[in-house]
């Protein structure tokens, strides 16, 4: 009887236990999954002009969808406009200038008939001087009379000043001024027609289409104002550039890794979906910016807006709404 006691007493308790820990497990509840708050954010794309002027039209609203090379707004490109008639004016001028020096420069045939006439003309020269010399000492022996002679010397001045003609023109058309002309008037036309492409890319700008596909977000100017160069006038959203930003405390930072899948869920966009982690700050931060617990979330208000029908939205997530992430125990970037 003794001996069966403490198998009695052992029994007894393990009964009891077991009681009180179906007990425990109706009354408290086990603890509640841990979760991050965080926000939906994302890499938005500013799109604003790259000369200053003013906006005359504007062919998107906040909420379009937009698709790559669409036109959003353009600027006032009455300027723009006339500096492009200016350019191709003085490309003109300058083309006119080229066909110029390009009539004055003698041609390869020209060249070679002044060539001919200079051998003709020393060839003469050589014929006339000789029948001087042959005059010249007829004279002195008094076989010829001073006519003659004067006649002689006559011709060879004669022929020698057709010479001296001829070889001047034929110098004057091989003078290099000519070559280093023309290639003056063509560097001129080059000069023009770059101003011509650059006022004419110049007006092109005035019209700023979309480098992405996405969804306008914010609408910064209307027509009629001035828009400096560089500033955002619509900014757009890519579906692919939004991101979730959570906030994990330092204890628990060592415990995740770009890589691990975490799990996202938000009010109202049905079941949970999906990220992974693809940045961890290497600073500490003592207050996250924004962050909204489940109390104060019930006090967020949103502004409406109603749209015709029949475009697409942009999924179940909107820049600044509340989610909470949950992390998966276990999962490195599998």
């Amino acid at each position: 009887m003794k001996r069966l006691l403490p198998v009695v007493v052992i029994v007894a308790l393990a009964a009891a236990g077991a009681g009180i820990y179906r007990y425990w497990d109706k009354v408290v509840p086990p603890p509640a999954e841990r979760f991050f708050q965080g926000y939906v954010d994302g890499d938005l794309i500013h799109v604003g002009p790259q000369l200053a002027g003013r906006l005359v039209q504007l062919d998107v609203r906040e909420g379009d969808a937009v698709r790559i090379g669409q036109e959003l707004f353009a600027l006032d490109d009455s300027v723009l406009q006339a500096d492009l008639e200016l350019a191709a004016a003085r490309l003109e001028q300058a083309r006119a200038s080229l066909r110029l020096a390009e009539a004055q420069r003698r041609r390869p045939e020209e060249i070679k008939a002044l060539e001919a006439a200079v051998d003709e003309a020393r060839a003469a020269l050589a014929v006339s001087r000789a029948e001087y010399e042959r005059m010249r000492r007829l004279f002195a022996r008094k076989v010829v009379s001073r006519a003659r002679l004067d006649a002689a010397r006559g011709a060879w001045q004669r022929d020698k000043a057709r010479f001296d003609q001829a070889l001047r023109q034929l110098q004057s058309a091989r003078l290099p001024a000519r070559a280093e002309q023309i290639n003056a008037a063509m560097a001129q036309v080059r000069a023009a027609q770059a101003q011509v492409r650059a006022a004419r890319v110049r007006l092109l700008r005035a019209k700023v289409l979309s480098p992405v596909a996405g969804r306008v977000q914010e609408v910064h100017f209307r027509p009629g104002e001035i828009v400096a160069a560089g500033r955002p006038v619509v900014t757009v959203l890519p579906p692919a550039m939004l991101k979730i930003r959570f906030y994990v405390p330092e204890r628990q930072r060592a415990r995740h890794a770009i890589g691990d899948k975490v799990r996202i869920r938000c009010d109202g966009c049905g079941r949970d979906f999906f990220a992974r982690i693809s940045y961890i700050s290497g600073q500490a931060e003592y207050t996250p910016p924004v962050i909204f617990s489940p109390r104060e979330r019930a006090r967020l208000v949103y502004r409406f807006e109603a749209r015709p029908a029949g475009k697409d939205g942009m999924g179940r997530l909107a820049i600044g709404q509340p989610v909470d992430v949950f992390t998966i125990p276990g999962d490195r970037g599998k």
